[in-house]
Parts: structure tokens; sequence; C-alpha cells
């Protein structure tokens, strides 16, 4: 069993917090369409993609569209969306995610981003945080959604990492699924209750040192014995 070698992100939740703008447009969409979108309808969107996340919503709102009006609505959310990313700066970058960052690379651990974004590459660059991995998979480039586990499975590849030598870092329920279903190791970014099945759960990056990812993983693969 080969040790730890690189630590994929998501981006939503995990880097910066915007989940906040999908759930603004999201309640706007919803009450254009005559019925309200609530905070805790929006957890249901976290980690899935926007054509799911619409499906998502009409569910909530008991409609059924067809396939035109759907693809409007969901270039019409997009359009609002990146109205409030556009005006994103490095200081949303949630609290201690670009030292923990700097502290993988310098630890010689390679990085990546990993994220059912389609729009990763723009808030990168408004973050300026291009340069803290070695590769970005968002929504454009998979066809799979969280908690099939190919974006993971693309960037490991990418990085020329075996998945089971990779650790994820995750705010959702079905980022911690696809982890695991990728023979990967899940740290939670966020609620206990809410990521039962993250090896570890930690309220942000920036309470969680080298330390404490590396005892989580040797515990978790102390029964792993290497093949000869």
């Amino acid at each position: 069993m080969s040790g730890l070698s690189a630590c994929l992100f998501d981006l939503d939740g995990v880097i910066v917090d915007t989940a906040k703008y999908h759930f603004i447009a999201w309640r706007q969409i919803a009450r254009e369409l005559g019925f309200e979108f609530t905070e805790k309808d929006n957890e249901r969107l976290k980690g899935v993609s926007r054509t799911r996340s619409l499906e998502i919503l009409l569910e909530v709102g008991g409609l059924g569209l067809d396939t035109a009006t759907k693809v409007a609505l969901a270039e019409k959310k997009n359009a609002v969306y990146l109205s409030y990313v556009m005006k994103m700066t490095p200081a949303e970058i949630l609290p201690g995610a670009e030292r923990f960052l700097t502290e993988c690379r310098s630890a010689g651990y390679k990085t990546a981003l990993a994220t059912a974004s389609r729009n990763a590459a723009v808030i990168v660059e408004l973050l300026k945080i291009a340069s803290l991995f070695d590769v970005v998979v968002d929504g454009n480039r998979v066809t799979h959604t969280k908690p099939d586990p190919e974006v993971f499975l693309t960037c490991a590849s990418e990085l020329g990492i075996p998945p089971a030598s990779c650790a994820v870092f995750e705010d959702a329920e079905a980022g911690i699924e696809a982890a695991h279903a990728g023979c990967m190791l899940a740290i939670g970014i966020g609620d206990p209750a809410v990521l039962k099945k993250a090896d570890l759960v930690v309220p942000g990056l920036g309470e969680l040192s080298l330390e404490e990812l590396r005892a989580v993983w040797a515990e978790k693969n102390k029964n792993t014995v290497a093949k000869p």
C-alpha cells in the first residue's frame, strides 16, 4: 500500500463559499415560477450538477416543464449566479484554505481541484489561486456527477497518482460517497451530523493540520498489508 500522495479539493464550501450565490439565484428562479425555495431545500443541491439542481428545484415546486423551458431556466440561473461571482475577490477564500493548500504543496503532496461547477475556471482566476493546483477538473470535463467518482478518478489519473493514495476534501454527502466509491480517504468539511460517512469531519480547512490528516490516513490504512 503506497502512502498519501495527493489531496483533491471540492470548490464550493471547501475553498470558497459560493453556495450562497447559488441559493440566491435558485430562489429567484423559484419565485418567478410561483413558489418558495428554502435554505433547507438548497441543501439537496450540494455537489450535484446544474441540470440535476433544476430538477430538484422543480420537484420542490411540484412542476413539470418541457426541455426547452428547463434549458432556458438553467441558463438564466447561471447568469444570475455569475453576476455575483464576477464580483468575487481573494478575500472570499474561506479561512485557512489557502494556508492548508500551501502546506500540502510544501510537503510534496500533489493538489487538484475537483468540482461539479462549470464556472470553476472563472472563480479560480478571480481568487488568484490557480498556482495552488496541479490539476483542475470541473463540470465541463466529466459526464457523471457525484456520488459517481468520475471527477476524483479523473484528477487522480491526470496527477499520475493511484486513487487509493488520494485524500478528498468535501462538504457534501454526495462528495463523501464519491470519494469512497473511488477508494479514497474522505475528509468532510462542515457538519458531522450531515457528513456521517466521512473518515474525519472538521469545520473548515483552517481547523485541520497535516499531522491530523496523516494520523487519519494511518488509522484508516493500518490493517492494509502491502502485497509483495
